[in-house]
C-alpha cells in the first residue's frame, strides 16, 4: 500500500504543477463572452465544493451533486459542466484516497487492477468527450444523470445484493470488474460519476461493501488527474469554478471523515435522487431548446457562430458579396 500511496502523491504533485502551470495563463482570460464563465461567483463555487465532497466522503458521491446544483442555479454553462467537475474535484479526491485506502483493507491486487482500468477508461473518455459539442454534452449528461439516479434509486430501495466477506477478486470476477471499471471512469468523465457503479459492482462480487471504499477513492485519485489534464488543455472548463471546488472540496472531506459519526443518509440519497433526475430533465430540455435554435438559425459552413443570411440577387446573377 505505501508503493500506492506513493505513487499517487508523485501523480497528485505532477497534477498540481501543471494546472497552476496552466491557471496562470488562462485565470483572467475567457474561451466566450459568457458572464457567468467569466465571473463563476467563486464564494459559491467554494461553498458547492464544500458540500458536494462532504457528501462524496459519506459515500453518496460529488458528481450528481455538483451537476445537478450548477444546472439549477446556472452556475456555469452546460457545456463547461464535466470538464469543470473533473478539475475541480481532483485534489479533495486525493484526499478521500490517502484517507480510506490506509484504514480500510482491500485485496492489493484487486485494487491495483482496478484502479489501472479506471486510469486508462478516464483518459479514454475524457478525449472523447473534451471534443463534443455543446447540445451533445447536454444530451450526454442528462442521460448520465438519470442513470446516475437510478443506481441511488436501486440501492435505496435495496434491489442489489448487500455484499459479501470477500475482500478481493480474482479469475473471471477480477476480468470483469476491470472490464466495468474501464467503463465506469469513461463514463464518469461526462459527470455520470464513479462511486455509484463501483459500489453496486463490488457487492454484485460478494466482495464487503466497505472494501469499495479504498478501490473507488483509490481508481478516482488516480484516473482523474490524467481525465482531467485533458480538459485543462483544451480549455474546456472554468478555472476559476474549479479552484472553487478544490478550495471548498479539501476540508470538507477531512471534516467528514474524522468528525461525522452517524447522519440520516437515507434521507439526503433520497434528496439527490429528486434532485439528480429534476436536472436530468432540464439538461434534455436545454439541448431540444438548442437543437430548436440551431434550426432557425443555421449556421453557414467555415463560418462558426454565424447565422445564416439570406443571399440577395443583383442583376445578371450576382449577389450582394461578389461586388
Amino acid at each position: 500500500m505505501k508503493i500506492l500511496l506513493a505513487a499517487l502523491a508523485v501523480l497528485s504533485g505532477v497534477f498540481v504543477i501543471v494546472w497552476a502551470v496552466y491557471l496562470k495563463r488562462t485565470w483572467h482570460t475567457s474561451r466566450r463572452a459568457d458572464s457567468v464563465e467569466k465571473d463563476p461567483n467563486f464564494p459559491a463555487q467554494i461553498g458547492i465544493g464544500f458540500f458536494a465532497n462532504f457528501l462524496d466522503t459519506l459515500g453518496i458521491g460529488s458528481f450528481a451533486t455538483t451537476s445537478s446544483i450548477y444546472k439549477l442555479l446556472n452556475a456555469i454553462p452546460d457545456d463547461l459542466i464535466p470538464g469543470t467537475m473533473n478539475v475541480g474535484h481532483t485534489l479533495p479526491t486525493v484526499v478521500e484516497a490517502f484517507i480510506f485506502v490506509a484504514v480500510i483493507p482491500v485485496d492489493f491486487r484487486t485494487m491495483v487492477s482496478m484502479i489501472a482500468s479506471a486510469s486508462a477508461g478516464a483518459w479514454f473518455g475524457a478525449g472523447m468527450i473534451s471534443d463534443w459539442p455543446k447540445r451533445k454534452i447536454q444530451i450526454g449528461l442528462g442521460i448520465a444523470l438519470i442513470c446516475a439516479a437510478l443506481l441511488m434509486l436501486s440501492s435505496q430501495l435495496k434491489l442489489i445484493p448487500v455484499g459479501g466477506d470477500a475482500l478481493g477478486l480474482s479469475g473471471p470476477k477480477l476480468l470483469f470488474a476491470v472490464g466495468a471499471s474501464f467503463m465506469f471512469a469513461a463514463f464518469q468523465q461526462l459527470g455520470v460519476g464513479f462511486f455509484a457503479p463501483c459500489m453496486i459492482l463490488v457487492s454484485l462480487m460478494g466482495m464487503n461493501p466497505r472494501s469499495a471504499f479504498p478501490i473507488m477513492m483509490g481508481a478516482c485519485a488516480f484516473l482523474m488527474p490524467g481525465g482531467s489534464y485533458r480538459f485543462i488543455k483544451s480549455n474546456r472548463y472554468s478555472p476559476k469554478a474549479a479552484v472553487g471546488l478544490t478550495l471548498g472540496g479539501i476540508p470538507a472531506v477531512i471534516i467528514a471523515a474524522y468528525l461525522v459519526k452517524s447522519l440520516p443518509l437515507g434521507t439526503v440519497r433520497w434528496l439527490v435522487v429528486f434532485v439528480v433526475l429534476y436536472t436530468a430533465v432540464m439538461l434534455l430540455r436545454s439541448a431540444a431548446a438548442e437543437r430548436t435554435a440551431n434550426a432557425q438559425n443555421p449556421v453557414i459552413p467555415g463560418s462558426p457562430g454565424k447565422s445564416a443570411q439570406p443571399v440577395v440577387l443583383l442583376p445578371h446573377g450576382r449577389d450582394r458579396d461578389s461586388r
